[in-house]
This record gives C-alpha cells, sequence and structure tokens, in this order.
C-alpha cells in the first residue's frame, strides 16, 4: 500500500458524496497538489491546515463543493492564497482559463511552482491587489478573503455582464447581504454539504443587476 492510499479514499469518498466523477488522472493531480502544498507549508506557512488528510477535506473537497455553481470559460480566484479554490477548480475542468490573484510575493511563489510543477497550462497568476487586476471574467470565486461588499468595492468591475460571482462563506452572511453595494443582486444563498465537514458552509452567489434586471432578489436554497 503506498502512502497515497488513504489519501486516495478519502478523495474518493468525498467525491462520491458531492456526486463528482471525476477520471484517475485528475484524481492524481489533485493529489499532487496537496502534497506539493504539504511539502511547501512547512517554510512558507500557506495554510494554517497540516495534515494531508485533513488538506484533503477543508482545501480540497470544500473548493470542489461548488463546481455545480461554477460556470463560464473564464475564472478569476481573487485572493487565492495557496490557490484555494482556483487551482482544484482549474485541475477538474482544464479547458476554463483560471486566474490566480493574489497580492502576497510568497504566496504567489508557490502558485507559480504549482502552475509549473503541476502543468496546469489553463491556469496564470496575477501578483497584484484585486483592484489593480484587468479584464473581465465569466466566473468570479473568492474564499471570505473579505465582506461581500469589500470584494464587491475591490474586485466588482472584473464580473462580466453575464457573470457570476461565488463568494465562500461560513454561517450565512445576512448582515452582509443587506448591505450589499448598488448594482449587484444576490441570485441565491446555497448552504454547501462539504463530506467530512462539520463547519457550516454557504456560498453566496451574486450578478451585476443588470444580469437580472433592477432590484434584488435573493432566495435560500435548502441543502
Amino acid at each position: 500500500m503506498s502512502d497515497r492510499d488513504p489519501l486516495r479514499r478519502r478523495l474518493g469518498a468525498g467525491l462520491a458524496a458531492l456526486g463528482l466523477d471525476l477520471p484517475d488522472a485528475v484524481v492524481a493531480r489533485l493529489l499532487d497538489y496537496v502534497d506539493l502544498l504539504h511539502r511547501w507549508n512547512s517554510t512558507y506557512n500557506l495554510s494554517a491546515v497540516r495534515d494531508p488528510a485533513a488538506m484533503v477535506t477543508r482545501h480540497l473537497l470544500d473548493s470542489l463543493a461548488i463546481v455545480p455553481y461554477v460556470t463560464g470559460s473564464t475564472l478569476a480566484d481573487l485572493g487565492t492564497g495557496a490557490g484555494l479554490p482556483g487551482i482544484p477548480l482549474a485541475i477538474v475542468a482544464p479547458d476554463r482559463a483560471v486566474t490566480l490573484v493574489d497580492s502576497n510575493g510568497k504566496k504567489t511563489r508557490f502558485l507559480r511552482a504549482a502552475v509549473r510543477e503541476l502543468r496546469l497550462a489553463n491556469v496564470s497568476v496575477a501578483e497584484a491587489r484585486v483592484e489593480a487586476v484587468q479584464g473581465e471574467f465569466d466566473c468570479i470565486t473568492a474564499r471570505a478573503f473579505a465582506t461581500l461588499a469589500d470584494m464587491l468595492a475591490w474586485g466588482g468591475h472584473l464580473l462580466a455582464p453575464a457573470g457570476r460571482w461565488l463568494a465562500l462563506k461560513g454561517r450565512q452572511p445576512q448582515d452582509e447581504i443587506d448591505v450589499l453595494p448598488a448594482g449587484f443582486t444576490v441570485e441565491a444563498v446555497v448552504p454547501l454539504a462539504v463530506p467530512g465537514l462539520e463547519a457550516e458552509r454557504h456560498v453566496v452567489i451574486i450578478r451585476g443587476s443588470g444580469a437580472d434586471g433592477p432590484g434584488r432578489q435573493e432566495r435560500v436554497v435548502r441543502a
């Protein structure tokens, strides 16, 4: 039995619970990412999660739980840190162009190494503050690096007119939703059931108001 077998079993069970049927080569690449993150983490302190098995749950499965809500051919992951959720999403959808955005040089050095070692031809790294990034993206992901208002103030210009913003949060952030900036609409707040993770998780799905017409329409989708 290889050292990877327990991680592969944990990941396989989690993917099955999420309803994701991925090729063996994709599963192997996801585990390669965990291995790389674990090796770099001891020196670069990229994640508070130290145990590879916990990384499978708290990084891979937590990221992949939003796969059904990711749309379009271009994605920007803002405040990506160690590449979450951007790298797992890029690995499972190699035809989608993914831009990883972070202003921390230590983290972007790791991201560039990951892109190179994992041969992620669909991924680019932008070492920049979110507000300085240019372009438009069909989908934007952000893993709770700021409030919804701050996220949209800094990066709202990056969302394509018909694009979708996926904000990963713990508890439903109703107080943040209540003060959503003008020009944006909450389409849904979806509770996420991350296999092996007991903590509460939600994805807030946001669109530009022009995509859905005037006003704010909010609905909570029950798991």
